[in-house]
């Protein structure tokens, strides 16, 4: 198992000469770091633990100038040193490094009294109480404090076994299947192209695989891993890693991006969360208010939607929507800290609730309660109340960034690939029986309603009505006839001293010549839909929009027809006519209809059977 482990404190306090006293890896890197004696940007080292434990080091900068570049480093730690010289004490950039540890939520640390060979013990001693009152109500409150000498090498056997002590603690990192690796450096290697690094955060990744960069959806293919410079074929969460990518040139990636798992993880443009400001920001984050956002390795600019009030004081906490500068790579969980461009310093930070969110009105008690249930952990169970017609389980998947092993934890319908919460199942099973109900009511004679008729109602999209008729007949809420869709207790009745049935007795009175069907219906006071059940049920069958026949007296003619045609070969018009004593216009009407039923082809002015 691995673990990174990030340095922090003010500059020239001996994060980096510590580093290399602990790993024998200088992790200054660039020429003018070496050059100017100080840290620029971010350095990386690893060491074996007493106990076998491997750790990756990240080492940023402590110049003020230089924030940006340590927020980019200080995501994704286990733990974290705390660097504080024994000759300086407490100073401006270790509050700050402080407070975003704070804000991060690092709760693994150990302060380091570095320089300890040029003080003495009553200095120490003061220096010491000075970092316990800085460290008072922060993560780092608990942590233990270790007065080390990078030149004598004094403490630092001890610096190691309480590092190595501590980590035994740490929980393991949770493979989610779902790997993000928020880029933190990119540069190209001869023979070799492309390579990236970065803190492998929620899954694993192997040689072979595709991944996505978010934003920005180009795909790349895993061409090679190393973990603390040794070559590796997969590499789990927690590890701090160096990808060989094919797919991208180093001028298309950059700083901020995040290699994720295929369709994993969407670009986030407007993100709810919880906001902590700190109690020394020296004014509230106000409603409205354009700040900077650093989470993972990204920074970007922001507007700050106070939901509930006008601001946040210092020391205060609320929720919040960040309207962000452009799109970025984010999931809920994820820890983040706002600062103030100008003068650049850090004020607040937090946790994201909801990286796909709408646009929320304020002071809406419903949304803060549902915000606070997402960030109880209820992430899954809120973003599918998103969803009032249902949603594919691979979107809620990919929206929430969740494992598929959750899906079985909601309090949901699920139907196939389709899942419903319980409050949005309730509703449109209310309204499917509502909507039969009134439709029966309407067209009594009807055996059904048509599917997509239904569908319209309801409103639901057309992908996911398969699973929901599948849902409502499971209930027993709906039954399937001929196709339409009917309440249970739904049955069509034609009383036999009706319109119904006094319109099948007008037209069996002459069955070869019946009146027409406009006048059948004045005179019995039949409608539409009393001819239409009739010609379902099969008492009538209606051969043109003014013809029809009882059904005896069509099955007799079409036996004439044939009996004709054998005696014959074909059946004219007339022939027919003559047959059936009747009109030439229920005839024509009568033999149309077997044409389009295929029973008879027209040949010439004559029929022959199929």
């Amino acid at each position: 198992m691995s673990f990174v482990v990030g340095t922090a404190g003010h500059i020239d306090h001996g994060k980096s000469t510590l580093i290399t006293a602990l790993t024998g890896i200088d992790p200054d890197r660039l020429a003018e770091e070496k050059r100017r004696g100080m840290t620029i940007d971010l350095g990386f080292a690893h060491m074996t633990m007493p106990s076998g434990r491997e750790i990756g080091i990240v080492d940023v900068p402590g110049h003020a100038r230089f924030m940006r570049n340590m927020l980019a480093g200080a995501h994704g730690l286990d733990a974290v040193l705390l660097v504080v010289a024994s000759d300086e004490g407490v100073m401006p950039q270790t509050r700050e490094h402080l407070d975003v540890i704070d804000l991060l939520d690092v709760r693994s640390g150990i302060v380091v009294l570095t320089k300890v060979d040029l003080v003495d013990g009553d200095w120490l001693s003061l220096v010491k109480e000075e970092v316990r009152a800085a460290v008072k109500g922060t993560s780092l409150e608990k942590a233990a404090m270790v007065a080390v000498s990078s030149v004598s090498g004094e403490g630092l056997p001890e610096l190691v076994a309480t590092l190595d002590a501590m980590l035994e603690t740490s929980a393991a990192r949770v493979d989610s299947g779902r790997p993000r690796l928020p880029i933190d450096r990119v540069f190209t290697m001869s023979g070799f192209g492309t390579v990236v690094t970065g803190t492998l955060a929620d899954g694993s990744i192997s040689l072979g695989d595709e991944m996505e960069v978010v934003p920005g959806g180009r795909i790349v293919r895993i061409r090679g891993l190393q973990r603390h410079n040794e070559k590796v074929e997969q590499v789990g969460p927690g590890s701090r890693v160096a990808a060989n990518l094919t797919g991208a040139e180093k001028s298309e990636l950059e700083r901020g991006d995040v290699l994720a798992a295929l369709r994993s993880l969407q670009p986030a443009n407007r993100i709810d969360a919880s906001l902590r400001v700190l109690p020394s920001a020296p004014q509230p984050v106000r409603h409205g208010a354009e700040m900077v956002v650093h989470t993972g390795t990204v920074e970007v600019g922001c507007r700050v939607i106070v939901l509930d009030g006008d601001e946040i004081a210092p020391g205060g906490e609320g929720w919040v929507q960040l309207y962000l500068a452009r799109a970025i790579a984010a999931a809920a969980g994820d820890r983040f800290v706002l600062r103030v461009p100008s003068p650049a310093m850090t004020v607040a930070g937090g946790g994201f609730v909801d990286v796909a969110p709408r646009k929320h009105p304020r002071h809406d008690s419903a949304v803060r309660e549902s915000l606070a249930r997402r960030a109880s952990g209820n992430v899954l169970q809120e973003e599918l109340r998103k969803y009032p017609r249902g949603v594919a389980v691979s979107a809620l998947l990919k929206a929430s960034v969740a494992p598929q092993s959750d899906i079985d934890t909601l309090d949901a319908r699920r139907l196939g690939d389709w899942i419903f919460s319980e409050d949005a199942w309730r509703s449109i099973a209310t309204r499917a029986s509502q909507e039969l109900e009134t439709y029966h009511g309407a067209y009594p004679f009807r055996p059904g309603m048509a599917r997509e008729e239904l569908r319209s109602r309801l409103g639901v999209p057309a992908p996911s009505f398969p699973a929901v008729v599948r849902g409502l007949l499971e209930d027993g809420l709906v039954v399937e006839r001929n196709g339409s869709l009917a309440a249970p207790g739904h049955l069509v009745t034609i009383e036999a001293d009706g319109s119904a049935m006094n319109l099948v007795r007008l037209l069996e009175v002459q069955k070869f010549a019946p009146a027409s069907l406009a006048d059948a219906m004045q005179q019995t006071g039949a409608d539409d839909e009393t001819v239409r059940a009739l010609a379902q049920r099969g008492d009538i069958v209606r051969v043109s929009d003014d013809v029809a026949f009882s059904r005896d007296a069509y099955e007799s003619a079409v036996a004439l027809v044939k009996e004709i045609v054998a005696a014959n070969g074909s059946v004219t018009v007339a022939q027919l006519r003559d047959r059936m004593s009747a009109s030439r216009r229920p005839v024509l009407a009568l033999l149309e209809h077997l044409d389009s039923q295929r029973v008879t082809r027209r040949v010439g002015d004559a029929r022959t059977l199929r």
